[in-house]
């Protein structure tokens, strides 16, 4: 199917429906822009609490947000939603092609975002476990589940060991906070709901390859999670490079290794990829797009790229800006107000409002500017945060609601293995 209708105003696609995309769908001129929005999936997800639901503390459901319905509200209303994943760009004839149709555009937003990056480790993505979509955290959520319910039945100790053996590899906020929600299910759930397995027996190991945690944020921080990760019972080891993970065990480039069933991947990312045509321009450093101050790509007119896949070189940050959501929100708005406007007179600047990571239940860390927080300060205002910055107040009523009994019984409830059907197959998902 083609869609190429040309109407009285140009025609704008945005690709990706994360923070920069649809944000970039509320702030542009509806009057001025004939917009259509083209994802993958048929809601906006909230990527910073995919922990959560990889961890039994939230349901898929509370995280996301329908785009059709979103796009009834004020700020939206008028844009178009196509479902999509997208796999080619023809720059030279302006059109975008997904599993299904082929969509024209004038002018062209790259919001996809990132994915895994898994460094040519060869076969790594078969075998580990990801936490960047909310497909990928209640793949996780039932895979840790099986774990557990096994060793509870398994009668042979080595057995017993790989299953309770559960390594993260990347020590960023998804490291750490996936490792932190590990370590509460470790001291907390295992003594209460598994009478037939003891703390001991449950082995919660976080790897990174550099000599601190939470490398993008303060030293502070980095030393807070470290200390409130051992009081969860969780094993940090640091400058423990991933070489290999076959048959069973995670080998490193120190010669070490872990036999375990259960490796939970965080340690990077990359930018989404498509196959381009029409054109010899190609994305940077971590298949990122280069963009000027306008966020416009570098070689290709009439394209814009915004958010994680974009690389914005300043003197503030020359490696690019820091890939977190507020980059991306503040990116979407500006590039909004210039298309708007029809002039692009309003050149971006990142404005950092701090950076945040939660290590379990009243612990976290805080840094805005040279001021850090750790601890239950922390903690509330990573709650705050978080809670303000989902769609709906259904979902805000909800996650509330779920962490209020969380904070006072010790328990989701939530922990339930749901396995999708295999039939009848369906050669157009995700795999």
């Amino acid at each position: 199917m083609n869609i190429s209708h040309r109407p009285s105003r140009p025609r704008l696609l945005i690709i990706g429906g994360g923070f920069a995309g649809l944000n970039l769908a509320k702030t542009v001129d509806k009057r001025r822009w004939d917009v259509t929005l083209v994802d993958r999936h048929n809601y906006h997800s909230f990527p910073p609490l995919f922990y959560q639901v990889a961890s039994s503390g939230l349901e898929s459901s509370d995280i996301c947000f329908p785009f059709r319905r979103e796009m009834r509200s004020r700020k939206v209303k008028g844009v178009r939603y196509r479902l999509g994943d997208v796999k080619a760009i023809d720059f030279a004839a302006k059109q975008v092609r997904t599993q299904f149709e082929t969509i024209a555009y004038d002018s062209l937003v790259i919001a996809a975002g990132t994915t895994n990056n898994f460094f040519g480790i060869p076969d790594l993505r078969e075998h580990v476990y990801t936490i960047k979509s909310v497909a990928q955290a209640i793949r996780c959520r039932n895979e840790v589940l099986d774990r557990l319910e096994r060793a509870a039945i398994s009668s042979d100790p080595a057995v017993k060991a790989r299953l309770l053996t559960f390594v993260v590899v990347g020590g960023g906020p998804a490291g750490v906070e996936i490792a932190g929600a590990l370590g509460e299910m470790k001291r907390y759930v295992i003594p209460r709901e598994y009478p037939g397995l003891s703390r001991e027996e449950m082995k919660v190991i976080l790897v990174e390859s550099s000599d601190a945690l939470l490398r993008a944020m303060s030293k502070a921080s980095g030393e807070d999670a470290f200390e409130a990760l051992g009081r969860l019972m969780v094993d940090v080891r640091l400058g423990k490079t991933v070489k290999a993970y076959e048959n069973g065990v995670v080998s490193f480039t120190d010669g070490s290794a872990i036999e375990t069933e259960t490796v939970i991947w965080t340690a990077g990312v990359t930018g989404e990829t498509f196959s381009v045509e029409g054109t010899e321009a190609a994305p940077g450093p971590g298949n990122r797009w280069l963009v000027d101050e306008y966020n416009r790509v570098e070689g290709l007119p009439d394209v814009y790229a915004i958010g994680d896949i974009a690389l914005h070189v300043s003197s503030d940050y020359p490696r690019g800006c820091p890939q977190v959501a507020q980059v991306a929100i503040q990116q979407a708005r500006n590039l909004g107000r210039n298309l708007s406007s029809g002039r692009f007179d309003r050149p971006f600047k990142y404005k950092d409002k701090g950076s945040m990571a939660t290590i379990g239940r009243n612990k976290a860390v805080v840094d805005i500017g040279k001021i850090h927080l750790s601890g239950w300060p922390a903690w509330a205002a990573w709650m705050g945060v978080h809670l303000m910055s989902l769609l709906g107040m259904r979902n805000k009523a909800v996650v509330l609601l779920n962490w209020m009994v969380s904070y006072f019984t010790f328990s989701a409830g939530l922990r339930l293995m749901l396995r999708p059907s295999k039939y009848p197959l369906r050669s157009y998902w995700d795999k």
